[in-house]
């Protein structure tokens, strides 16, 4: 059976949506942002800030993460480093980040000064970090650059939800529940990571 498919005609060029591209790109920045993951981290940082502004965090990090889908490609063409060389690179800091999840142990540092609010830590480097942007330049060796675009804004809205909902979400989840989602997506990152190499590293 062929994939569900949106067509969007852009001047004489018809623009594909694949559903099933897109539910894989959501899924794999949604293990790598951990914005779930995330919520103790972010709960944390509202009690010293005492207020997150849930919007301003949000356009944050889509503003990067959507500058460098559109030119993180030429940057590195300026580089003199192809996208498919980045997407091996990229694949092994996934894997980190995995592992990250499922060990505890932290591999990457976070940014500790809290003075400019919701854009730092929260917007970058927690929500659009390092993992996040490669992440994206990854998927663009495997997947059509609008897809990964629908893919990115579907996320922005789980942000935007999440933060505004910060306080629910760990009633109802509680320790555990956090714990169990987080290493679940530490799995899913792994085996997201190999298959992005093994695709990558042929040619």
């Amino acid at each position: 059976m062929e994939p569900i498919k949106y067509y969007i005609c852009r001047k004489y060029e018809p623009c594909m949506f694949h559903f099933d591209q897109i539910l894989a790109i959501t899924f794999t920045l949604f293990a790598v942002i951990d914005i779930v993951g995330s919520i103790p981290v972010l709960i944390s940082m509202k009690e010293k800030l005492g207020h997150i502004d849930s919007g301003k965090a949000t356009l944050a990090s889509g503003v990067l993460m959507i500058l460098f889908l559109l030119v993180g490609e030429p940057f590195l063409k300026l580089l003199s480093v192809d996208v498919h060389s980045f997407a091996v690179a990229g694949s092994i800091v996934i894997f980190v980040i995995g592992l990250e999840m499922i060990l505890g142990v932290e591999f990457f540092k976070s940014e500790k000064d809290t003075k400019t609010g919701s854009l730092i830590p929260i917007a970058f480097p927690l929500i659009a970090g390092s993992g996040t942007l490669t992440t994206i330049m990854s998927l663009k060796a495997n997947f059509d650059q609008w897809n990964i675009l629908a893919g990115i804004l579907i996320n922005l809205i789980i942000i935007y939800v999440v933060l505004r909902s910060l306080s629910f979400i760990e009633r109802i989840l509680g320790k555990a529940g956090l714990m169990v989602v987080r290493k679940f997506f530490g799995v899913i990152l792994l085996a997201i990571a190999v298959k992005i190499f093994k695709s990558n590293l042929n040619l």
